[in-house]
């Protein structure tokens, strides 16, 4: 949960964020309706000391903005609702920022040698996309995942190991890789003989799963060191 106050210019005055990491550890990972409880309990205290922060009172706020998707939509709703309220309780300006678009921008707000055209690598957990961005609002989308998204085939992955995933499967899974043997075994390169700028990771996935039940499934696996 965070919010900032941020000058036109992409200075920011004051910001504030509480993090569900510790959640996500007890979890496994984030349950919906847990993670919509916790903005709900923190999102006006982030509001409050993001503005002490920057040393101002809601009066000196010129506009307000607050993510409305793409995204987990019940943990979006508790921003918008508490930003609405914002907004209305100040007679201030209200926007609608897109959850995608927001990353692709935030890099100009911090340095200015990036201007338009440039190219837009978009990872998470649901959204993996290439992009030509020409300018705010013209987005040319050169590929994008056709199955699993790359977070997602993380998470499974990790899974299918038994690692420890209430951090992210991505993070379980890099701890490993730093000790491991990339030759050990001969996993395929996804998409490789396909000329366009796609991606694909359930083969991978899959391949992953395969090595484990052939080595006697995910207790063998954690037993030795064959990964």
């Amino acid at each position: 949960t965070a919010a900032a106050v941020v000058r036109s210019d992409g200075t920011v005055l004051g910001e504030h964020a509480v993090s569900q990491s510790q959640l996500t550890e007890i979890w496994g990972g984030v349950v919906p309706h847990v993670a919509r409880d916790a903005h709900a309990e923190a999102i006006e205290r982030v509001m409050d000391s993001a503005l002490r922060d920057a040393g101002m009172k809601p009066s000196d706020i010129d506009a307000v903005g607050v993510t409305m998707g793409p995204g987990l939509e019940i943990c979006l709703r508790v921003g918008y609702r508490a930003c609405r309220a914002f907004a209305i309780a100040n007679e201030k300006p209200f926007v609608a920022v897109n959850h995608l678009e927001a990353h692709i921008l935030m890099p100009r707000c911090f340095d200015s040698s990036v201007q338009f055209p440039f190219l837009t690598l978009l990872v998470s957990g649901g959204h993996c996309q290439l992009l030509l961005t020409r300018d705010v609002a013209k987005y040319e989308v050169i590929g994008g995942t056709l199955d699993d998204a790359l977070g997602e085939a993380f998470d499974k992955t990790a899974r299918l190991l038994g690692l420890d995933v209430g951090g992210g499967g991505g993070p379980a899974l890099e701890v490993l890789a730093r000790e491991g043997d990339p030759t050990s075994i001969p996993f395929p390169v996804p998409m490789r003989k396909r000329r366009d700028c796609n991606f694909s990771f359930a083969g991978l996935k899959t391949s992953v799963r395969t090595v484990i039940e052939r080595s006697g499934g995910t207790a063998a696996v954690c037993s030795n060191d064959i990964l």
